[in-house]
């Protein structure tokens, strides 16, 4: 078998740098999306030895032209996809408890989780239907189950849920082409949107995207994982 091709968004920094990192110690190659190129140099020299098996693409997830400039790119070098891991989201600072939400922040935040993820999903599918082992992986969140719904943070907690559905509707159409669709909670992880004060490690945040990438059974698919295991929708 040859090495995986995986594309991480948002993978510049968080849990998407650390996806990098355990997707390239695993003998992966990794396409490093970042919004920002030079940011996304720096990041992928601070991989060390690593490094190498990384090569940063130009990506902004609430761009369609960004999008697409990607995708052409990735079909013509490497010309081959395996794992696409949708990872880049925003945390809007106005973002409010539904009764008061302002509908700009909702916009905002839907084009990054939810437009972004559906527009590049379409935009690399040839190549990931191209692939003996296609698999797509949403980040999503706990906020967005619809089993445990809290309050607060209306825009962030719709836009994942929105995701999650997203995640079931494209794993049933892409049954016939055995693409694998799934999502994550990483859980409250130390990045610069979790905080400090987050309970969890960002190695621990990136563990299941990873385990999903390129170890899980390709079976597994219209799922919702935490720590390797299924949790409700």
């Amino acid at each position: 078998m040859t090495e995986s091709i995986v594309l991480v968004t948002g993978g510049n920094r968080g849990i998407g740098l650390e996806c990098c990192r355990q997707l390239a110690a695993r003998g992966a190659k990794v396409m490093m999306g970042a919004r920002d190129v030079e940011r996304g140099e720096r990041a992928r020299r601070s991989l060390g030895d690593l490094a190498a098996s990384v090569r940063v693409e130009q990506l902004a997830t609430d761009d369609p032209a960004s999008i697409a400039a990607c995708s052409q790119r990735l079909t013509r070098d490497p010309a081959r996809l395996d794992v696409l891991i949708n990872n880049a989201a925003i945390y809007d600072s106005a973002d409010a408890p539904a009764t008061s939400l302002p509908l700009p922040v909702l916009i905002r935040t839907f084009a990054t989780n939810v437009h972004g993820p559906l527009l590049l999903t379409q935009a690399l599918l040839p190549l990931l239907r191209a692939s003996s082992r296609g698999r797509i992986i949403n980040l999503s969140s706990g906020m967005g189950q619809l089993s445990g719904m809290g309050t607060g943070s209306a825009a962030y907690r719709l836009s994942k849920t929105t995701l999650n559905g997203f995640t079931a509707t494209l794993a049933a159409e892409l049954a016939p082409d055995h693409i694998a669709v799934n999502s994550v909670c990483p859980g409250w992880v130390k990045t610069d949107m979790g905080g400090a004060g987050a309970s969890r490690e960002v190695a621990q945040g990136a563990d299941t995207p990873v385990w999903l990438a390129i170890e899980a059974a390709q079976e597994l698919t219209g799922r919702f994982w935490r720590d390797r295991a299924e949790i409700p929708w």
